[in-house]
């Protein structure tokens, strides 16, 4: 995920340094502005996710800085902190009449401002890729409710009524549906019972706005599938706030699921790893492979700008490109001499062997393609399938390299370890044939920049 960017708006240059100080901890790109003018300014060239902004400053004050944020649709749904030495209940309460998200005295800044600023960028991050369908058959109802949703931050599709919504939810997963109760062709009840009935949307909240007070009627509504149920007239900013507060919750409920199977997954992997120790204890000349391997297709991954996910997904994939062999017995993957057709042909079974083993487990499925393909060749010469070309998952492309590289550079029982030059001849004449070029060239461009990998200090640059 792209880091946040907060802006410091203050006329005190050392107010503005205490700040930067507080909020590294969060690891965001940070601006400053010496007062209201240059703070819209900067919101303008940078459009922060959020903005700290003192009150009283030249040229322009925080108030008039809030204000003229939030009447531009470019910058009115970026939250806007007012940081200020003035408790005085006046000075508060028009921070929040000009569209302030918080309001934090500066007597309190040291207790009460690293929070603050946390649960205002977690909201931020969950508002910036929301999309929320609305349903109403009122095209008056759409508009106001569209148009309160997209100042706040979020992303908004409509539709005129529940057949409507299941035609857009053919070919979107919003975070959450907004409905009418009564509407023509298909009403709020009915659209309801649609979406639960589908695997796929089951865990999207939905919103039901109606006028009808009956609490028979709510019930009934929660008990089938709602997530919530707000009364028309409804106040604009009552409505965002439940949105937010309901998919707040939502999201909270699914990081915490995320954690716990992150958790599950991480124990596996550490199994897994430990089961990857002992295939490699068994022979001194691959101990330490499939970490080294690891190290280099992760530094190869991150030249190429693979997202945090994705480095963290090769790293392990490229951990586990051997664990097929733990199928395959001593006689064979121990030998010491030449092997014979038959026995190299059951050290090819260890990527099929690889993918039988992740594939029960349903959060190794991504990784499964390069443990499966990293012995293809881009000529087709490779196996278990005769893979070429692109048809061969980028991520096994990489391990590829990386499996060469190390493979020429260990001790093996038959030989002895190549020196760097001759394993970048091995490289240069496999490339194009048997290893991807792409991969090649971000390796040596890796070899030229860092000539630690060149020694084995893989770590030392990650």
């Amino acid at each position: 995920m792209n880091k946040s960017r907060i802006l410091i708006v203050d006329d005190s240059k050392t107010i503005r340094k205490v700040l930067l100080k507080q909020l590294a901890s969060f690891k965001a790109e940070l601006f400053e502005g010496e007062d209201g003018q240059e703070g819209l300014e900067k919101a303008l060239e940078h459009m922060p996710h959020m903005i700290i902004t003192d009150i009283d400053m030249p040229r322009m004050n925080g108030f008039e800085l809030c204000r003229q944020l939030k009447s531009d649709e470019r910058t009115r749904h970026i939250p806007v902190l007012m940081l200020s030495a003035n408790e005085n209940e006046e000075y508060i309460e028009k921070g929040f009449e000009v569209g302030a998200t918080a309001y934090v005295p500066k007597i309190n800044a040291s207790r009460d401002l690293l929070p603050r600023v946390n649960d205002i960028l977690e909201k931020s991050v969950m508002l910036r890729n929301s999309k929320v369908l609305v349903v109403d058959d009122s095209k008056y109802i759409r508009g106001i409710v569209s148009r309160g949703l997209m100042e706040n931050g979020f992303g908004v599709e409509l539709a005129e009524n529940g057949m409507k919504a299941l035609e857009i939810l053919g070919n979107l997963k919003p975070d959450m549906i907004i409905t009418d109760l009564n509407m023509p062709v298909m009403d709020g009840i009915e659209l309801c019972e649609n979406i639960r009935s589908r695997s796929e949307l089951d865990d999207v909240p939905v919103l039901i706005m109606s006028s009808e007070s009956d609490r028979r009627l709510m019930r009934e509504m929660m008990q089938r599938g709602a997530s919530g149920y707000i009364l028309k007239p409804f106040n604009l900013d009552q409505l965002v706030i439940y949105a937010e507060k309901l998919l707040s919750d939502h999201f909270r409920l699914l990081l915490l699921d995320k954690q716990r199977l992150t958790h599950d997954r991480d124990m596996l992997v550490g199994s897994i790893a430990s089961l990857i120790q002992a295939l490699e204890a068994r022979d001194p000349y691959t101990r330490g492979h499939s970490e080294s391997v690891a190290a280099i297709a992760s530094l190869i991954a991150k030249e190429m700008d693979f997202s945090e996910s994705e480095l963290h997904d090769i790293t392990l994939c490229a951990r586990l490109h051997d664990i097929g062999k733990i199928g395959i017995p001593d006689k064979v993957l121990l030998k010491p001499g030449r092997l014979t057709h038959e026995e190299f042909s059951e050290i090819q079974r260890h990527p099929l062997m690889g993918a039988q083993i992740l594939k029960p487990i349903p959060s190794m499925s991504e990784i499964i393609p390069g443990v499966l393909q990293h012995h293809e060749k881009i000529d087709g010469s490779g196996y278990p399938y005769g893979l070429s070309g692109d048809a061969i998952h980028l991520w096994a492309r990489i391990i590829a390299v990386a499996d060469v590289y190390h493979a020429v550079t260990s001790s093996r029982p038959y030989r002895d370890p190549m020196g760097f030059d001759k394993a970048l001849e091995i490289i240069g004449s496999a490339t194009g044939n048997h290893l991807c070029s792409k991969c090649v060239s971000v390796f040596l461009k890796l070899i030229h920049d860092n000539p630690d990998i060149g020694q084995g200090h893989f770590e030392s640059i990650s």
